[in-house]
């Protein structure tokens, strides 16, 4: 598999919450806002593709009987750094995402694609996989993020400023005259918005899909 189509995959045909519907608990704890959303994804992203270089670089060595606790060990280990330095450098996002990223270590994405890819391929391609999972994680968590916050707080990137830096404080914004829908920051308009993109993602790929099938008999004519 190339790294192009390993990127698709990642990404978009193979997105884990929009193809796999994994890593759901996480999704709908903090996509309460964008900014939370991409931190949370950022920080998931860098685990994923440390972790399936370490994985794929001890492929050869652990046997296949410990490979899941060592897998887990690995990853708790990278999480932890992760946790510290987003305490240390990112003091105040840290109070607000401090519990949910120890719980990175239990993201069945991370786990699943150390067994399922990096315990299998090289080093480069892990990395890529890792880069691709991570970021259509994040892509998914941010999206799902900003409409919860648009129409639950009538904010956009609310804090953002906390992650990106002050230079980054123009992004933060507010309708105005709305004070936003408290079901929509509660878990039940979380799933209501995931439940909504799946289904335009089926239609946008069904679309597709005809159009393809269209054009052969026009290309064959």
């Amino acid at each position: 598999m190339s790294h192009a189509r390993i990127l698709r995959e990642g990404l978009w045909g193979n997105n884990v919450v929009f193809s796999q519907m994994l890593a759901l608990c996480p999704t709908m704890a903090v996509t309460t806002s964008g900014t939370n959303a991409l931190a949370m994804g950022l920080a998931t992203t860098a685990v994923l593709v440390v972790s399936n270089m370490l994985v794929s670089l001890i492929r050869d060595v652990v046997s296949t009987q410990v490979r899941i606790p060592v897998f887990v060990v690995l990853i708790a280990t990278l999480v932890t750094i992760v946790d510290l330095a987003l305490n240390a450098w990112a003091h105040e996002l840290y109070k607000v995402l401090g519990l949910f990223i120890a719980l990175i270590v239990v993201n069945c994405a991370i786990l699943g694609r150390a067994e399922a890819f990096a315990s299998k391929n090289g080093v480069a391609a892990s990395a890529v996989d890792g880069l691709a999972t991570g970021l259509g994680f994040t892509l998914a968590l941010t999206v799902i993020g900003l409409i919860r916050e648009v129409f639950g707080a009538g904010t956009l990137f609310a804090q953002a400023s906390l992650l990106l830096g002050p230079s980054f404080a123009f992004l933060e914004m507010r309708v105005p005259a709305y004070e936003g829908a408290l079901l929509m920051i509660l878990p039940p308009g979380g799933f209501a918005v995931l439940g909504l993109l799946l289904a335009a993602k089926r239609v946008f790929e069904g679309r597709r899909r005809a159009d393809a099938v269209a054009s052969v008999p026009a290309a064959a004519s």
